[in-house]
Protein backbone atom coordinates (compact mmCIF):
# COMPACT_ATOMS: atom_id res chain seq x y z
CA UNK A 1 0.00 0.00 0.00
CA UNK A 2 3.02 2.67 0.51
CA UNK A 3 5.06 3.68 -1.93
CA UNK A 4 7.92 4.76 -0.72
CA UNK A 5 11.17 4.78 -2.57
CA UNK A 6 14.63 3.66 -0.87
CA UNK A 7 15.88 7.21 -1.80
CA UNK A 8 13.75 8.59 0.60
CA UNK A 9 14.15 6.20 3.26
CA UNK A 10 17.40 6.36 3.27
CA UNK A 11 16.47 10.57 3.36
CA UNK A 12 14.45 9.72 6.73
CA UNK A 13 16.85 7.39 8.41
CA UNK A 14 19.50 10.47 8.32
CA UNK A 15 16.77 12.86 8.99
CA UNK A 16 15.51 10.97 12.47
CA UNK A 17 19.37 10.48 13.55
CA UNK A 18 20.41 14.48 13.31
CA UNK A 19 17.47 14.53 15.30
CA UNK A 20 17.61 12.30 17.73
CA UNK A 21 21.12 14.22 18.24
CA UNK A 22 19.18 17.26 19.32
CA UNK A 23 16.81 15.57 21.16
CA UNK A 24 20.34 14.33 23.24
CA UNK A 25 21.58 18.01 23.26
CA UNK A 26 18.32 19.45 24.42
CA UNK A 27 17.92 17.11 27.28
CA UNK A 28 21.28 17.30 28.17
CA UNK A 29 21.04 21.52 28.30
CA UNK A 30 17.69 20.80 30.70
CA UNK A 31 19.24 18.70 32.95
CA UNK A 32 15.46 16.62 32.87
CA UNK A 33 13.18 15.44 30.91
CA UNK A 34 12.03 11.70 29.35
CA UNK A 35 14.65 10.22 26.99
CA UNK A 36 13.46 6.59 26.32
CA UNK A 37 9.91 7.36 24.37
CA UNK A 38 11.53 10.62 22.72
CA UNK A 39 14.28 8.53 21.22
CA UNK A 40 12.12 5.82 20.48
CA UNK A 41 9.16 7.67 18.91
CA UNK A 42 11.54 9.90 16.54
CA UNK A 43 11.33 7.74 13.32
CA UNK A 44 7.41 7.92 13.60
CA UNK A 45 7.98 11.79 14.35
CA UNK A 46 10.29 12.18 11.23
CA UNK A 47 8.38 10.37 8.89
CA UNK A 48 5.02 12.45 10.10
CA UNK A 49 6.52 15.74 9.52
CA UNK A 50 8.74 14.79 6.77
CA UNK A 51 6.93 12.74 4.21
CA UNK A 52 3.32 11.71 5.60
CA UNK A 53 1.49 15.03 7.06
CA UNK A 54 -0.08 17.58 5.11
CA UNK A 55 1.23 20.84 7.46
CA UNK A 56 3.08 23.93 6.33
CA UNK A 57 5.54 25.11 9.05
CA UNK A 58 5.05 28.98 7.42
CA UNK A 59 1.04 29.09 8.21
CA UNK A 60 0.75 26.94 11.09
CA UNK A 61 -2.92 26.64 11.33
CA UNK A 62 -3.62 26.17 7.73
CA UNK A 63 -7.21 24.88 7.54
CA UNK A 64 -6.89 22.31 5.35
CA UNK A 65 -4.30 20.68 7.30
CA UNK A 66 -3.53 17.53 8.95
CA UNK A 67 -3.92 17.06 13.07
CA UNK A 68 -1.19 15.76 14.88
CA UNK A 69 -2.12 15.51 18.74
CA UNK A 70 0.47 13.95 20.75
CA UNK A 71 -1.19 12.74 24.14
CA UNK A 72 1.62 11.36 26.06
CA UNK A 73 3.05 15.08 26.07
CA UNK A 74 6.02 13.77 28.33
CA UNK A 75 7.90 12.84 25.11
CA UNK A 76 7.49 16.05 23.47
CA UNK A 77 11.33 16.61 23.18
CA UNK A 78 10.96 14.22 20.11
CA UNK A 79 8.08 16.42 18.85
CA UNK A 80 10.06 19.54 19.67
CA UNK A 81 13.01 18.64 17.68
CA UNK A 82 10.85 17.22 15.01
CA UNK A 83 8.84 20.34 14.65
CA UNK A 84 12.51 22.90 14.97
CA UNK A 85 14.18 20.65 11.79
CA UNK A 86 10.85 20.89 10.01
CA UNK A 87 10.97 24.58 10.39
CA UNK A 88 8.83 26.12 12.52
CA UNK A 89 11.44 27.72 14.96
CA UNK A 90 15.05 27.89 14.91
CA UNK A 91 16.88 24.35 16.08
CA UNK A 92 18.96 27.15 18.24
CA UNK A 93 16.01 27.51 20.31
CA UNK A 94 15.66 24.08 21.20
CA UNK A 95 18.28 24.29 24.15
CA UNK A 96 15.60 25.90 26.04
CA UNK A 97 13.64 22.75 26.85
CA UNK A 98 11.89 23.10 30.28
CA UNK A 99 13.82 26.55 31.31
CA UNK A 100 11.71 29.44 32.43
CA UNK A 101 9.80 31.37 30.14
CA UNK A 102 10.56 28.80 27.30
CA UNK A 103 8.13 28.18 24.06
CA UNK A 104 9.51 24.77 25.22
CA UNK A 105 7.68 23.58 28.46
CA UNK A 106 8.12 20.07 30.01
CA UNK A 107 4.89 19.47 28.37
CA UNK A 108 3.37 20.91 25.24
CA UNK A 109 1.37 24.30 25.61
CA UNK A 110 -0.90 24.78 22.52
CA UNK A 111 -0.79 28.64 23.45
CA UNK A 112 2.74 29.17 23.29
CA UNK A 113 4.21 27.45 20.75
CA UNK A 114 2.44 27.67 17.02
CA UNK A 115 1.85 23.71 15.89
CA UNK A 116 0.92 22.07 19.00
CA UNK A 117 -2.71 21.55 18.65
CA UNK A 118 -3.54 20.05 21.99
CA UNK A 119 -1.66 21.03 25.33
CA UNK A 120 -1.00 17.47 26.59
CA UNK A 121 0.73 16.23 30.45
CA UNK A 122 -2.25 14.48 31.82
CA UNK A 123 -2.29 11.10 30.44
CA UNK A 124 -5.37 9.86 28.99
CA UNK A 125 -7.09 12.99 27.31
CA UNK A 126 -5.23 12.98 23.87
CA UNK A 127 -7.45 10.69 22.65
CA UNK A 128 -10.54 11.88 23.16
CA UNK A 129 -9.78 15.71 21.99
CA UNK A 130 -8.45 13.47 18.90
CA UNK A 131 -11.64 11.90 18.35
CA UNK A 132 -13.36 15.46 18.72
CA UNK A 133 -11.03 16.85 16.27
CA UNK A 134 -11.67 13.76 14.02
CA UNK A 135 -15.61 14.15 14.50
CA UNK A 136 -15.74 18.13 13.96
CA UNK A 137 -13.77 17.64 10.64
CA UNK A 138 -15.94 15.26 9.35
CA UNK A 139 -18.94 17.29 10.53
CA UNK A 140 -17.05 20.41 8.29
CA UNK A 141 -15.99 18.52 5.14
CA UNK A 142 -17.93 15.18 5.01
CA UNK A 143 -17.12 11.46 5.43
CA UNK A 144 -14.83 11.76 2.08
CA UNK A 145 -12.47 13.93 4.01
CA UNK A 146 -8.49 13.49 3.20
CA UNK A 147 -7.64 15.88 6.30
CA UNK A 148 -6.72 12.83 8.97
CA UNK A 149 -6.34 12.99 12.67
CA UNK A 150 -3.06 11.25 13.75
CA UNK A 151 -2.64 10.78 17.66
CA UNK A 152 0.18 9.41 19.30
CA UNK A 153 -0.84 7.57 22.87
CA UNK A 154 1.79 5.47 25.51
CA UNK A 155 1.24 1.95 25.97
CA UNK A 156 1.35 2.80 29.57
CA UNK A 157 -0.89 5.79 29.28
CA UNK A 158 -3.70 2.93 27.98
CA UNK A 159 -3.88 2.37 31.61
CA UNK A 160 -6.59 4.85 31.67
CA UNK A 161 -9.66 4.69 31.39
CA UNK A 162 -10.86 7.72 29.37
CA UNK A 163 -8.90 6.05 26.94
CA UNK A 164 -11.61 3.27 26.44
CA UNK A 165 -14.48 5.79 26.20
CA UNK A 166 -12.96 7.61 23.48
CA UNK A 167 -11.63 4.06 22.04
CA UNK A 168 -15.73 3.02 21.74
CA UNK A 169 -16.54 6.52 20.94
CA UNK A 170 -14.72 6.88 17.77
CA UNK A 171 -15.85 3.36 16.55
CA UNK A 172 -19.41 4.13 17.42
CA UNK A 173 -19.31 6.93 14.38
CA UNK A 174 -16.37 5.25 12.29
CA UNK A 175 -13.78 7.63 12.19
CA UNK A 176 -12.43 6.79 9.16
CA UNK A 177 -9.72 9.82 9.06
CA UNK A 178 -8.49 8.87 12.90
CA UNK A 179 -5.38 6.98 12.83
CA UNK A 180 -4.24 6.29 16.27
CA UNK A 181 -0.57 5.24 16.85
CA UNK A 182 0.41 3.48 20.22
CA UNK A 183 4.21 3.20 21.09
CA UNK A 184 4.11 -0.12 22.31
CA UNK A 185 7.77 0.08 24.17
CA UNK A 186 6.49 -1.79 27.09
CA UNK A 187 8.03 0.73 29.82
CA UNK A 188 6.55 3.17 32.14
CA UNK A 189 7.91 5.14 34.81
CA UNK A 190 7.14 2.74 37.16
CA UNK A 191 8.57 -0.16 35.67
CA UNK A 192 7.90 -2.88 32.89
CA UNK A 193 4.02 -2.06 31.30
CA UNK A 194 3.39 -5.96 31.60
CA UNK A 195 4.47 -5.77 35.30
CA UNK A 196 2.50 -2.39 36.19
CA UNK A 197 -0.74 -3.24 34.68
CA UNK A 198 -0.80 -6.07 32.15
CA UNK A 199 -2.22 -4.98 28.26
CA UNK A 200 -1.89 -7.96 26.90
CA UNK A 201 -2.61 -8.37 23.16
CA UNK A 202 -3.46 -5.30 22.53
CA UNK A 203 -4.75 -6.63 18.96
CA UNK A 204 -7.19 -8.04 20.28
CA UNK A 205 -8.33 -5.37 22.05
CA UNK A 206 -8.77 -2.79 19.54
CA UNK A 207 -10.64 -5.49 16.84
CA UNK A 208 -13.23 -6.22 19.84
CA UNK A 209 -14.25 -2.55 19.75
CA UNK A 210 -14.33 -3.02 16.15
CA UNK A 211 -10.98 -0.77 15.12
CA UNK A 212 -8.65 -1.58 11.86
CA UNK A 213 -5.58 -2.42 13.47
CA UNK A 214 -2.16 -3.44 12.19
CA UNK A 215 0.95 -4.02 14.25
CA UNK A 216 4.38 -2.58 12.63
CA UNK A 217 8.57 -2.38 13.99
CA UNK A 218 8.41 1.45 14.32
CA UNK A 219 11.73 2.13 13.39
CA UNK A 220 10.94 0.43 9.54
CA UNK A 221 10.38 3.59 7.71
CA UNK A 222 8.55 1.17 4.98
CA UNK A 223 6.61 -0.79 7.21
CA UNK A 224 5.35 2.68 8.68
CA UNK A 225 4.67 4.15 5.18
CA UNK A 226 2.88 0.63 4.47
CA UNK A 227 0.62 1.06 7.77
CA UNK A 228 -0.45 4.86 7.21
CA UNK A 229 -1.52 3.72 3.69
CA UNK A 230 -3.38 1.02 4.42
CA UNK A 231 -5.09 2.82 7.16
CA UNK A 232 -6.36 5.58 4.91
CA UNK A 233 -7.93 3.21 2.51
CA UNK A 234 -10.07 2.05 5.51
CA UNK A 235 -13.51 3.62 4.94
CA UNK A 236 -16.18 2.35 7.81
CA UNK A 237 -13.64 2.22 11.02
CA UNK A 238 -11.06 4.23 12.84
CA UNK A 239 -7.29 2.47 12.22
CA UNK A 240 -5.06 1.95 15.11
CA UNK A 241 -1.24 1.02 14.45
CA UNK A 242 0.68 -0.98 17.35
CA UNK A 243 4.34 0.68 16.55
CA UNK A 244 6.56 -1.90 18.66
CA UNK A 245 9.38 0.44 19.71
CA UNK A 246 12.73 -0.11 21.08
CA UNK A 247 12.75 3.06 24.06
CA UNK A 248 16.16 5.07 24.16
CA UNK A 249 16.06 3.55 20.03
CA UNK A 250 19.57 4.86 18.24
CA UNK A 251 22.37 4.70 21.99
CA UNK A 252 22.57 1.97 23.07
CA UNK A 253 23.36 2.34 26.89
CA UNK A 254 19.76 3.74 27.02
CA UNK A 255 17.69 1.05 25.07
CA UNK A 256 14.90 -0.95 26.84
CA UNK A 257 15.54 0.62 30.47
CA UNK A 258 12.67 1.72 32.26
CA UNK A 259 14.97 4.06 34.19
CA UNK A 260 15.36 5.64 31.26
CA UNK A 261 11.89 6.46 31.19
CA UNK A 262 12.16 9.94 32.32
CA UNK A 263 15.85 10.96 32.72
CA UNK A 264 17.73 13.35 31.00
CA UNK A 265 21.75 12.23 30.19
CA UNK A 266 24.54 13.81 32.08
CA UNK A 267 27.23 15.58 30.16
CA UNK A 268 29.05 12.50 29.50
CA UNK A 269 26.50 9.82 28.71
CA UNK A 270 25.59 12.75 25.86
CA UNK A 271 28.88 12.89 24.64
CA UNK A 272 29.19 9.46 24.55
CA UNK A 273 25.78 9.23 22.58
CA UNK A 274 26.21 11.98 20.30
CA UNK A 275 29.20 10.01 19.30
CA UNK A 276 26.99 6.89 18.62
CA UNK A 277 24.85 8.45 16.17
CA UNK A 278 27.13 10.46 14.67
CA UNK A 279 28.99 7.36 14.22
CA UNK A 280 25.10 5.68 12.78
CA UNK A 281 24.97 9.05 10.57
CA UNK A 282 28.07 7.92 8.98
CA UNK A 283 26.73 4.57 8.00
CA UNK A 284 23.58 5.76 6.54
CA UNK A 285 25.69 8.26 4.27
CA UNK A 286 27.66 5.19 3.06
CA UNK A 287 24.74 3.18 2.27
CA UNK A 288 23.05 5.55 0.14
CA UNK A 289 26.30 6.03 -2.02
CA UNK A 290 26.80 2.28 -2.42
Amino acid sequence: MGNISDEKVKELQLKATEIRKSIIESLTEAGSGHTAGSLGMTDIFTYLYFYALKHDPKIPDWLDRDIFVLSNGHICPGLYATMAHAGYFPVSELQTLRKLGSRLQGHPHREYLPGIETSSGPLGSGLSQAVGMALGIRIDYGKTTNRFVYCMVGDGELDEGQNWEAIMTASKYRLQNLILIVDRNNIQIDGYTEDVMPLNDLNEKFESFNWHVQEIDAHNFEMIDDAVGHAKSVFDKPSVIIANSIPGKGVEDFQRKPEWHGKSPTKDEAKNALKELRTLAGKIKCDQLD
